[in-house]
């Protein structure tokens, strides 16, 4: 449905400088899916989703959408915004406040180039509404709303155009907590049941994993990692990734050899690791350890297999759902991520399991270079 190739956007800055805000971009998303954008404030996330809308005209590149050439630097095209079919939805809902719940999702279909009867659009506007169930609100002023239902009318009027490509920028972000979290399953569910191909962008980890078939993880106008959310968390393919992505040790060590297809065995100050490798680094070779909380397994009992360190519980934090806990291992301090059933007080001595599969060696550094760049085109 998408395909962005070798997409650069740069722009000179206040001071005269050239500010590299989308650096070859290239992504392909398959017709139905919800592709995500996550990275920091300044990765260059919403760059690039302004370039494939239209709202930015990029420095180089190309961008096709449905097997239509929508930009080409090459070839000397730029389609406007209006004319790429193209919904998007965004931070600020953007609705008009003079007009009411209808009004405000009838608005596309009534300036859009294609004419309609009023039976037309009404039709199209209520079942618009249904879809976000925003049925019997139509004569509601758009500002007596919630702010979650603010946010579905916004989907709504995206939605009312029937778009080949939806594009959302960080639509949820205005949400409180609990209503964001709710506001995931309706999205969610509307893209698995309207098939609608979706670009969303966010800065929110969980949103991203919550929400996507697959994630590009960008930094510094690049993207670093292309993956399932499954792939993105449980194997990072650089120490930036795994950082970004949830909560993470790292345990930094030195491949002492090669043990098997995959794995590396490393020196670290908690003892022996064998780690899995994607990017099977010479023996000698520097490598940080990434080793999630919820992956390191706390017991009185001595694992009989996999990594095993000793250490004592330092800190005990209970959580609700779950207790984290600091371990002191020699002078290393690791997160772990327990069950509240178990009740260890701080001060007690611990054995630490780690399956070598759920250790990831990274190379030292906090991004891998261009050709280390992972990309799996597994859609979950």
């Amino acid at each position: 449905m998408l395909n962005v190739r070798a997409l650069y956007k740069e722009f000179p800055n206040d001071q005269g400088e050239t500010v590299k805000a989308a650096q070859d971009i290239t992504l392909e998303v398959p017709e139905g899916k919800l592709f995500t954008m996550l990275g920091p404030s300044g990765c260059g996330k919403t760059t690039t989703l302004r370039s494939i809308a239209g709202l930015e005209r990029p420095t180089s590149g190309e961008i096709t959408v449905d097997g239509k050439l929508m930009y080409s630097s090459e070839k000397k095209v730029f389609v406007q915004p209006n004319r790429r079919d193209i919904g998007m939805v965004f931070q600020s809902y953007a609705i008009w406040p003079h007009m009411d719940v209808f009004k405000n999702t009838a608005f596309p279909l009534e300036v859009g180039k294609k004419k309609l009867s009023k039976k037309q659009i009404e039709e199209k506007v209520l079942r618009a509404l249904h879809v976000v169930a925003l049925d019997g609100l139509e004569s509601r002023e758009a500002t007596k709303l919630s702010g979650g239902q603010q946010q579905r009318l916004a989907l709504a009027r995206a939605l009312v155009m029937e778009p080949k490509l939806l594009l959302l920028d960080e639509p949820l972000s205005n949400l409180d907590a609990k209503l964001r979290e709710r506001m995931r399953f309706e999205l969610k569910r509307l893209q698995r049941d309207l098939g609608i191909t979706s670009i969303y962008v966010t800065h929110d980890q969980s949103e991203a994993l919550a929400l996507s078939n697959q994630i590009a993880v960008m930094n510094a106008g690049r993207i670093i990692q292309i993956g399932t959310p499954r792939e993105i968390y449980e194997k990072p393919g650089s120490q930036f990734v795994a950082d970004f992505i949830g909560s993470t040790n790292f345990v930094e060590g030195v491949v002492e050899s090669v043990v098997g297809e995959g794995y590396i065995l490393a020196k670290t100050k908690i003892g022996l690791i064998k780690a899995y490798s994607a990017q099977e680094p010479v023996p000698g070779s520097k490598v940080v350890i990434s080793i999630r909380p919820e992956n390191i397994h706390v017991s009185h009992e001595r694992p009989t297999d996999g990594n095993v360190a000793e250490g004592q519980i330092d800190t005990r934090i209970f959580l609700g759902e779950y207790v984290d806990l600091q371990l002191k291992v020699g002078e290393s301090l690791l997160q772990a991520r327990t069950h509240p059933s178990l009740r260890y007080p701080a001060g007690t001595q611990v054995y630490l399991g780690m399956d070598p599969e759920k250790c990831i060696a990274l190379l030292d550094a906090k991004s891998p270079p261009a050709e280390k760049i992972v990309v799996s085109k597994a859609v979950s």
